[in-house]
């Protein structure tokens, strides 16, 4: 018995009748809108000679800029990696049937969800005022080792402590609700092929609870080139530090900051490609913009 390809049978029109094509003049009416609208901004950037695109091509490659552009892909680098490592165990905790673990996981997203990233960063550059010194020891008693925290507190392990801290908390959230997103039925049969938790983990889990995680998690990998430029607090001299000391030297800001908007641009595109690819190589076998293409039929 042969299966039939499709459940869904060709529709074929009777003699003499043809099908017309639905029109939808929605579309055009926001083709339209929108090409006059973008015609208008293309006018407006080439004709300002407020911009001075001169002045932007030369700073673009300048080697003080370069120099700022380096220092912010390296802290959103290792910033990135600390916190996701950082999410990785609090969600781990905050699934764990210990109610010590879960709740240590949740007044700490819940801490970090309250206080904004600015003064997060403030409060870690300045922790010297509170505790002069870092110590090692036993609770209590005596200290085996002791260091200044202004020696260990710099402005850029500031800034990687901080920054990394903000993103393990949210992105916790996302690997919590990318397992969680797991049927609970698919672990019941793993565990009843004989698989351990490892096992399930890798075969069951992380297949298909990272085709959730990807979307939000590459939101906030990007978010991270952004939040770089709060790091200036604690005076760190990545991109935006950069420009405006340049700019305060200049006073030439518009030009200055186009060209930090330029860099965050290229490096948002870079990461928002490197997502489509990871959408693609873990989304197989799902239909992107299957909902748009059901409604325009």
């Amino acid at each position: 018995m042969s299966i039939p390809t499709s459940t869904r049978a060709p529709v074929e029109a009777p003699a003499g009748v043809r099908f017309a094509r639905r029109r939808q003049p929605a579309r055009w009416l926001t083709a339209g809108v929108a090409l006059v609208l973008a015609a208008m901004f293309a006018h407006f950037l080439i004709t300002n000679p407020r911009w001075d695109w001169r002045l932007v091509g030369g700073y673009l490659f300048s080697a003080d800029i370069l120099r700022g552009l380096l220092n912010t892909v390296l802290l959103t680098l290792i910033s990135s990696a600390a916190g996701l490592v950082v999410g990785v165990v609090v969600a781990l905790m905050r699934l764990s049937g210990d109610p010590v673990l879960r709740w240590v996981a949740t007044a700490y997203i819940w801490f970090i969800r309250a206080i904004p990233a600015l003064v997060l960063l403030l409060l870690i550059f300045f922790l010297g005022a509170l505790l002069p010194k870092l110590s090692l020891g036993i609770p209590f008693g005596p200290e085996f080792l002791s260091v200044p925290t202004n020696r260990l507190i710099s402005q850029f392990s500031a800034a990687v402590v901080g920054l990394a801290l903000v993103l393990g908390a949210y992105s916790a959230e996302i690997f919590r609700a990318g397992i969680l997103s797991v049927p609970a039925g698919q672990l019941e049969a793993a565990t009843a092929l004989a698989m351990t938790g490892r096992q399930r983990l890798r075969r069951v889990v992380l297949p298909q609870a990272i085709r959730v995680i990807i979307p939000p998690l590459s939101n906030e990998l990007v978010t991270m080139f952004k939040n770089t430029s709060l790091v200036s607090v604690v005076g760190y001299t990545e991109l935006l530090t950069t420009v405006q000391l340049i700019y305060g030297r200049t006073y030439q800001t518009i030009p200055l900051l186009l060209v930090a908007c330029l860099w965050y641009l290229v490096l948002t595109s870079l990461a928002m490609i490197g997502q489509r690819y990871l959408e693609r190589r873990f989304g197989r076998g799902f239909t992107a913009g299957r909902l748009g293409k059901e409604n325009s039929r």
